[in-house]
């Protein structure tokens, strides 16, 4: 169609209405191609154009391929792939510089790769490339056919062609940023996911004891199946971290590991944390709220010092057990809930059932299959591998070099009862690394409660006699260490003679040969 010459101050109306739809088109849609497509047809419809293509750098293979095409089907499109400095167009982002061809019938270089402009040696129409760029970085190309015409002003159509690739480069970059956040998102949730279940996985839970390889066998026995799991204990045992090894060793891994706490809440806000909430249903309810069974959703609820709870509480707590559907506090409506139950408690529930404290139907609900967890002084093989385990923790995280704990500060680690279980060897040595200046953990680091034997059956204060015997026997035995067993030696080296070492290793029923270096 051959138009007719236009003044000036037509042409710049056009230019500047055809720009606002394409920012509009831009600024509307979080569709880039979508986006692209509309502003083909704006071009097609506001300046003439044939045919028309927006051409972008694929990150992954550096190619050029053709993202929207103005009146080209979806395979012709799928062809249009170039090399950069290839044809026109890889010519076009390569050097970033514009290029006109006013008859492509007669340009040796044009491709015609997508192969929809039939023979190229008949074509009158001239053909228009721009790159798309931004901060000297090419990200594409804008290309257009129009029909030719002696009067076309090529300069004006390319400088306007510059700005429409420019708006694009914006909405591109923008698009590829939001791309590489989501990606970059969705990589480091898989990555947490992983180091989730890697550091809770049964392997990670320290002890080679035999009451600990008992438990091991139960938690791969059900880690995962669907049965409600009820952990008995001590505090400080570790049912919490039993409680995510089970969920991140299960087919639930994927969904959420929800825990409650029982006893940290009064009935009143317990209730509505369980179940949730409709609005209005009391004084300051304002909104819906969800409860954490509908957050569990497909993964593992978590309800740790069960024993706690009430008779109000125990009772809507039997009924989701039972028939897996609950309501939320003021609702009519029952929900049902796919949620996998751990249970733990340290209370005796058997007392508590025949003290009418808990529902004997719940407390049976629970049981199903119960995993005891044994307290430290119940498997003093496992206090060593727990010890070095926090040594080497408590290491890196307050930049310390201490390499290991001495003879007379493991004799006390390995005598003590341990009444707060792994909770409290780990708080014992985490104060050891804090106060220890020296390459080695001694006896006088740890706790005054871990001081003396007497400490294993009594708490009793610290004499200044035990505490002076505790240090000279942790001295020697670290002298002989280091002189191989050699009492010369050690004498020579604690600024003492022969005779005094002799003496307080045989009133310390200090055993120098264990000391000696096998050759």
């Amino acid at each position: 169609m051959n138009r007719e010459k236009r003044p000036a101050a037509s042409k710049e109306l056009e230019d500047i209405t055809c720009l606002y739809e394409v920012t509009r088109v831009l600024a509307s849609s979080k569709d880039l191609r979508a986006s692209l497509a509309h502003i083909m047809e704006v071009l097609s419809s506001l300046k003439n154009m044939h045919n028309g293509t927006v051409t972008i750098i694929n990150p992954l293979t550096r190619q050029l391929e053709i993202e929207v095409a103005h009146g080209m089907p979806a395979e012709a499109r799928k062809r249009g792939k170039y090399k950069v400095g290839e044809g026109i167009t890889g010519r076009v982002v390569a050097t970033g510089q514009p290029i006109v061809i006013p008859h492509i019938g007669a340009e040796s270089d044009f491709l015609n790769r997508t192969r929809t402009r039939g023979d190229i040696s008949k074509q009158q129409n001239s053909f228009l490339c721009v790159p798309i760029r931004h901060d000297k970085r090419s990200l594409g190309a804008l290309s257009i056919d129009l029909e030719y015409r002696e009067d076309l002003n090529y300069e004006e159509e390319l400088r306007f062609l510059a700005i429409v690739s420019g708006l694009i480069a914006q909405a591109v970059l923008r698009v590829q940023a939001e791309k590489e956040d989501k990606e970059r998102l969705t990589r480091e949730n898989i990555e947490l996911k992983n180091e989730l279940s890697e550091k809770y996985r049964v392997g990670n839970i320290i002890g080679n004891s035999s009451r600990m390889q008992e438990m091991f066998e139960m938690l791969h026995r059900v880690s995962d199946s669907n049965a409600t799991v009820l952990l008995r204990g001590e505090s400080g045992t570790g049912k919490t971290l039993v409680a995510r090894a089970l969920h991140y060793n299960s087919s639930r891994v994927r969904k959420p590991f929800i825990v409650v706490n029982c006893s940290a809440l009064p009935e009143t806000l317990l209730e509505s944390e369980l179940f949730g909430h409709e609005k209005g249903a009391f004084t300051g309810a304002h909104a819906m709220k969800k409860g954490r069974f509908e957050l569990a959703e497909g993964g593992t609820l978590f309800l740790d010092e069960i024993g706690e709870l009430s008779q109000a509480v125990q009772v809507k707590l039997l009924q989701v057990v039972q028939d897996r559907e609950f309501q939320r506090l003021g609702g009519v409506a029952p929900l049902k809930c796919n949620v996998r139950l751990v249970a733990a408690t340290n209370r005796d529930l058997e007392k508590a059932v025949a003290e009418k404290h808990f529902r004997e139907d719940l407390y049976y609900r629970l049981n199903v299959f119960p995993i005891y967890l044994p307290p430290l002084r119940e498997r003093r093989t496992d206090i060593l591998l727990l010890t070095e385990y926090f040594l080497k923790k408590y290491n890196e995280e307050n930049s310390k070099e201490i390499r290991r704990i001495s003879t007379p500060a493991i004799d006390m680690l390995l005598q003590y009862h341990w009444p707060g279980n792994v909770r409290e060897l780990q708080n014992c040595i985490e104060r050891a690394v804090l106060i220890c200046d020296e390459e080695s953990i001694k006896s006088y680091h740890l706790p005054p409660s871990l001081q003396t034997s007497e400490s294993v059956n009594s708490k009793k204060a610290l004499s200044l006699a035990g505490a002076v015997e505790n240090f000279e026997r942790e001295l020697i035995v670290e002298a002989l260490k280091r002189a191989g067993g050699n009492q010369t030696r050690a004498a020579r080296e604690l600024d003492t003679s022969l005779r005094i070492i002799n003496y307080k290793i045989h009133r310390y029923s200090i055993d120098p040969k264990k000391f000696k270096v096998k050759k």
